[in-house]
């Protein structure tokens, strides 16, 4: 009489695997909280409560709800990616580096179009902290093209430019950036594997870009070398979040 399957130890071995790639894809799924007021907010972090550790907190969020809304979701146990892409004088940009790590947020960006004066100066913000955030150089947005750059008077390709504020970051000792999963590949070649590569703009098979420009799916962004992806609308539009998370864990479980 054949073994059952679920009794055979290759399938219990299986199992496992599939088990602790969807525990991986979880770790590294970011799911961005971009509603217009913390109730909304709440209510969508409590749908997604047994799904997802990561939320992104944004603009639209911080700035109608306040630092209050980050509480509730820290003490929930759910790990804060604030991305409010600081951009200002060096003193400025630091004195705000220094604030969002005081709320206890795990992961802070900073745009790289700053400046290397002003990416020093948030990096040195962080210097003697016992548990920093990680440090992130928002590097070219998702929403801009070729054409998009060159109406601002760059004249790189958005491949260019990302290897090119890269290169500034990395030598001021950051080594954490938002990318396109366009950029990724090649950006992981530059930072090797101790880079921290966040990147947005994804998108399942299917689905609309909306306002994105340079776009890919959760398995084709893990595969370039991705480290985090932040996925918002695909999730957080659905008809049941819940159900659409667990679909965006299951394609990067496959692809990890």
């Amino acid at each position: 009489m054949p073994i059952p399957e679920r009794l055979n130890p290759a399938f219990a071995t299986a199992n496992s695997a599939v088990a602790d790639s969807v525990e991986e894809a979880r770790k590294r799924l970011i799911v961005a909280l971009d509603v217009p007021d913390a109730a909304s907010a709440l209510a969508l972090a409590e749908r997604l409560e047994n799904t997802c550790q990561w939320f992104k907190v944004g603009m639209e969020l911080f700035t109608a709800a306040g630092p209050a809304v980050l509480e509730p979701l820290l003490k929930r146990g759910h790990s804060i990616f604030l991305d409010l892409k600081f951009h200002d004088i060096p003193n400025t940009v630091a004195g705000a580096v220094r604030s969002a790590a005081a709320l206890g947020v795990h992961m802070i960006t900073i745009h790289g179009a700053g400046g290397p004066a002003m990416l020093a100066a948030a990096r040195e913000a962080l210097e003697g902290q016992s548990n920093p955030p990680q440090l992130l150089v928002v590097t070219v947005l998702t929403s801009m093209d070729i054409a998009q750059l060159a109406a601002t008077g760059i004249e790189h390709s958005p491949a260019g430019q990302v290897e090119l504020i890269a290169h500034l970051a990395m030598a001021e000792g950051i080594r954490g950036f938002v990318c396109s999963s366009q950029e990724v590949e090649n950006l992981r070649h530059v930072t090797g594997p101790d880079g921290v590569l966040v990147i947005p703009g994804i998108r399942l098979l299917g689905t609309g870009v909306a306002d994105q420009k340079r776009v890919a799916t959760p398995g084709e962004a893990l595969r370039n070398g991705a480290s985090y992806l932040v996925v918002g609308r695909p999730i957080t539009q659905a008809a049941d979040p819940a159900v659409a998370a667990e679909e965006v864990l299951k394609e990067m479980a496959a692809a990890l």
